[in-house]
């Protein structure tokens, strides 16, 4: 049974940076795409990035150019890098796998690691 896990979560400035983890337990990340989820508070979740099985990526219009998505499959783990953090980016964000593709769904999901973005 597949278990994801995030963390790196903190309390950072604004224009500061993070790298958020999202590693697996139970079962191998590999052959998985990976998908990065956002959720602000009192709003709803929302996708902010993709990778694929063989590293393809792709960000949202929100954290483009600010975020990037990266795995190692031999660590079991995908990675979030979080720069120039705006307040905005401020909220809980969760690893999801899917075996099908980025939109199509996915099956398995972590607890999330919350991000608070202020001076």
């Amino acid at each position: 049974q597949l278990q994801l896990v995030e963390s790196g979560g903190a309390l950072v400035q604004p224009g500061g940076s993070l790298r958020l983890s999202c590693s697996a337990f139970g079962s191998s990340l590999g052959g998985n795409f990976i998908g990065w989820f956002h959720q602000a508070p009192g709003r709803e979740r929302e996708a902010i990035s993709c990778i694929s099985s063989i590293g393809i990526t792709s960000h949202a219009d929100s954290v483009k150019g600010r975020f990037t998505t990266s795995r190692d499959n031999a660590k079991n783990t995908v990675y979030l890098q979080m720069n120039s953090l705006k307040p905005e980016d401020t909220g809980t964000y969760y690893c999801a796998r899917s075996p099908w593709g980025c939109r199509i769904g996915f099956d398995s999901w972590g607890q999330g690691t919350k991000v608070i973005v202020s001076s």
